[in-house]
């Protein structure tokens, strides 16, 4: 790994923020109450109107809002020096083009979910990440949450027996929100519900079950829409584990989940996002908290990456992982819940004639 970034544990992260738009403006609102961890010199935003609303919220805490270099290839020319890292919080389209450009240039990325739009790019930019020898984050909150941490550790250790099954679903009146947005708009946004709030729902149960996919079945329903609402999803595990996966955008005014692992000796509850984590033992009368660090969100853990600090939870082979089974889900979708495999995903993937560019 190259020193040209190394971050002495006193020196506050200096990460620019890539796009300005809603998310980024959470995150923000969180990295700026720990102004002793994290900077953000500088940012990237094309829209004027985007970037005055993002600026508010340095003025609200008494700061100068950093300066808007809405050109990322200037702001990585003029800036880079001056940076540790960037923050990539844009359209799904974009993201494998500006991450790679950002390692490229030398500089640690936190990338926003889904990583890529397709298995191609994800595989590019793991080609990327390895010769430039930087790190990527992809900001999956499942991910690098203290609780799917600890639910995957203890799931791997055995104590709760084999897992036999897994369920989950996610739920959000995302239809109602994401219309006349990029989100609804396939070319860019690669998806729809299941691909935006639900990847953090694919994402996450890969991650609670630890081994490849071998076969999907999958439908998807669009209500009219251009991109996917609702979907359903039964999937095997080479280890014969089943799974079903529920999404649905198009509900009252909500967003919340619930996952559930069914082992042999117990059963374990968490949430897409890591919002909670509760595990039932044998014997047990009821599912019971499990206690787990503090956590300030994607970009703190991201930052004890960048610092040597901990192990990447969320590398790039995580948006790989979850590239492969939504390619497998579309697969299906297409053939009208026929099952699929892998290889039938890479073949769709194929005939799309999909491409990395950078």
């Amino acid at each position: 790994m190259s020193s040209k970034n190394s971050v002495l544990p006193q020196s506050p992260l200096r990460i620019a923020i890539i796009g300005c738009g809603g998310m980024a403006r959470h995150h923000t609102v969180a990295m700026l109450r720990h102004q002793e961890l994290v900077q953000i010199p500088v940012v990237c935003e094309p829209s004027a109107e985007t970037y005055a609303r993002f600026a508010v919220l340095f003025k609200d805490v008494g700061l100068t809002p950093p300066p808007n270099e809405p050109n990322l290839t200037l702001l990585l020319r003029e800036h880079a020096d001056a940076l540790d890292a960037v923050f990539i919080i844009t359209p799904h389209v974009l993201h494998h083009e500006q991450a790679g450009a950002c390692m490229e240039a030398g500089l640690d990325v936190l990338l926003e979910k889904p990583m890529v739009m397709n298995t191609v790019e994800a595989r590019s930019l793991i080609e990327i990440r390895n010769r430039t020898r930087r790190r990527l984050v992809v900001a999956f909150n499942g991910s690098l949450s203290p609780q799917i941490r600890t639910a995957v550790t203890l799931l791997r250790s055995g104590e709760l027996g084999a897992i036999l099954n897994i369920h989950g679903v996610v739920w959000q009146s995302w239809n109602s929100h994401t219309q006349n947005t990029w989100r609804q708009a396939p070319e860019i946004a690669g998806g729809g519900f299941l691909f935006d709030t639900g990847a953090h729902l694919l994402n996450t149960v890969a991650d609670l079950a630890g081994e490849p996919v071998i076969e999907v079945a999958a439908w998807l329903d669009n209500r009219g829409r251009a991109v996917d609402i609702l979907g359903a999803v039964m999937a095997r595990l080479a280890s014969g584990v089943l799974i079903t996966l529920s999404g649905c955008g198009d509900t009252i005014e909500s967003c919340a989940s619930d996952v559930r692992v069914f082992c042999t000796n117990g059963i374990l509850r968490t949430g897409v996002w890591g919002e909670r984590l509760e595990v039932q033992r044998a014997g047990d009368a009821d599912l019971t908290p499990v206690e787990v660090p503090a956590s300030h969100g994607a970009w703190e853990q991201f930052m004890h990456v960048c610092r040597g600090e901990i192990e990447n939870p969320s590398p790039p082979e995580v948006g790989l992982r979850m590239a492969i089974l939504w390619d497998m889900i579309r697969a299906s979708a297409q053939q009208g819940g026929a099952p699929v495999t892998q290889h039938d995903a890479e073949q769709l993937v194929m005939r799309e004639g999909a491409v990395a560019k950078i």
